[in-house]
């Protein structure tokens, strides 16, 4: 159990026979009344977002939540195929329980499978990943004062706003959780 009063942002908690994900919090202490933490609660299981509020002394059981690393292997159809590295036991999830997570995932990279009580939710891609482009219009030289970008497709089909200066088939570095551009290769 965690008092309200413990609560961080990233802590899981179970309430009202869900799962839910602290996004936000904050602890209020008003000129009148008693003091209360506001809470943005995300259900990690359909993705919807509640706002909440406890008492500082209020308790709910916190979830644990388990991480297990598996190797995506591909995509068939609305179905995505993972593999357990230890014990080559493998696992589809279809594309509505993915979302966007796999946009910027290629075959064959480790990704890491969230379960709740055994049943999986979500899956987490790496944090970083390098990826090719595959098209992309030219760049114009001396047209960077700005800071301008453009949409660049890579590899995986996703589509990424990057600097002038990149060119097709160049390899950079993006952010996962951002879907932003980080580097050349």
């Amino acid at each position: 159990m965690i008092s309200a009063g413990d609560f961080r942002n990233g802590i899981t908690i179970e309430l009202e026979g869900n799962v839910f994900q602290i996004i936000e919090f904050q602890h209020v202490k008003p000129g009148k009344g008693a003091a209360f933490v506001r809470t943005k609660l995300k259900n990690i299981k359909s993705g919807g977002v509640v706002e909440k509020t406890f008492r500082p002394t209020e308790k709910c059981p916190q979830a644990r939540i388990d991480r297990r690393e598996m190797q995506y292997l591909y995509a068939d159809g609305d179905l995505y195929n993972f593999m357990d590295t230890e014990n080559y036991e493998q696992m589809a999830m279809s594309a509505a329980d993915i979302q966007d997570s796999m946009k910027f995932v290629k075959e064959n990279e480790m990704v890491k499978m969230l379960s709740h009580n055994g049943s999986v939710f979500a899956v987490e891609p790496p944090l970083f990943v390098e990826l090719e482009i595959t098209e992309t219009e030219p760049g114009f030289k001396g047209d960077t004062a700005t800071g301008a970008t453009k949409p660049a497709v890579v590899e995986t089909g996703a589509t990424v706003y990057v600097p002038l200066f990149v060119n097709q088939g160049d390899t950079i570095k993006i952010d996962t959780r951002t879907g932003e551009y980080l580097s050349r290769v």
